[in-house]
């Protein structure tokens, strides 16, 4: 009867004692980290530092591959197809989970394709506003709007973005009445805001910090719960519009049925790396909020997410053509 036991356990020992060698042993060659969009911008960075901080604690290399287009679907489609090995991953915006919801069509799904694997961090977005205008605070953008119906203009950097999402909560949380209108890029959108062309434009803080420092526009809140470290002195939408609170985030993910071990290990690897001090000196002054926590952590921070999001975009009727 022992050899019997002994006969049918054998192969389950062996099975988790080769899985756990496995995990200890990856990486044992360079990892690839797919953005797919192009160099530069918020994304780019974070990528990119993380990428350089999991090779120094691994002591193997973390190649970040550019592969923009489609709006991020391509790069994604492209790691969702490699092998569940630990071997190409993943780093992207919020947008990742939204687009699926604006888009005709998408080659993958979420949540069936991918295992996430880490929360990065999340972006507060910023309020701003043409610094011509009688608007200093929330509760004058609320009065100013409600005074002029349909009159204001709020800019979106692209369909479906954080930015495009807030702003819509915002115009359904104050009761407000505006015109979204869409612009390519965020550039753009802060040359006209600028200009005087667009009245209001939504996005992550650091697009914006620059602009509001100079005194080139007006910065009157963030999108944050609390109020950010580098804008300490502008409120938050939630100081007047109660329960209001927006984000965009970075995460991490690899492909669907990556080893659990391995997935474990990355993200024990991605919170060491959140707690250097040379993540938080880069990242925070940008109006970063650096976020460690659990593999489970992030899966229900992806699905809370996407509800809320698929809310907004439904109520919204937001669809990229």
């Amino acid at each position: 009867m022992k050899k019997i036991l002994m006969k049918t356990l054998l192969p389950l020992v062996l099975g988790v004692a080769t899985a756990s060698a496995m995990a200890q042993a990856w990486p044992t060659k360079p990892v690839r980290v797919v953005i797919p969009f192009p160099p530069g911008g918020t994304l780019d960075t974070v990528g990119r530092l993380l990428a350089q901080k999991l090779g120094e604690q691994t002591g193997q290399t973390f190649v970040v591959d550019n592969k923009p287009g489609g709006n991020g679907t391509i790069g994604a489609d492209a790691v969702a197809k490699a092998p569940a090995d630990g071997y190409t991953l993943l780093f992207n915006a919020s947008t990742f989970v939204t687009a699926p919801m604006t888009m005709k069509s998408v080659p993958y799904g979420v949540v069936a394709n991918f295992t996430p694997v880490a929360l990065v961090a999340k972006a507060p977005l910023s309020v701003a506003i043409n610094k011509n205008l009688p608007i200093t605070d929330v509760k004058s953008l609320v009065a100013y709007a409600k005074a002029n119906p349909g009159k204001m203009t709020f800019a979106v950097g692209s369909i479906g973005s954080a930015g495009h999402l807030s702003t819509e909560l915002l115009k359904r949380a104050g009761q407000l009445d505006y015109l979204i209108v869409p612009y390519k890029g965020t550039a753009p959108a802060f040359q006209d805001l600028i200009g005087g062309q667009i009245d209001g434009f939504i996005d992550p803080i650091l697009g914006s910090l620059q602009y509001h420092k100079s005194g080139m526009l007006r910065v009157i809140a963030v999108t944050s719960k609390a109020r950010a470290s580098s804008l300490p002195d502008v409120p938050t939408v939630g100081e007047t519009i109660s329960g209001y609170e927006f984000y965009s985030w970075y995460g991490l993910w690899g492909p669907a049925k990556l080893p659990a071990d391995v997935t474990t290990r990355l993200n024990t690897e991605v919170n060491k790396a959140l707690a250097s001090a040379e993540m938080r000196d880069k990242l925070t002054p940008q109006g970063l909020l650096l976020t460690p926590g659990s593999v489970e952590d992030f899966t229900k921070f992806q699905r809370d997410d996407m509800a809320a999001s698929q809310k907004i975009i439904t109520e919204g009727n937001i669809r990229v053509e």
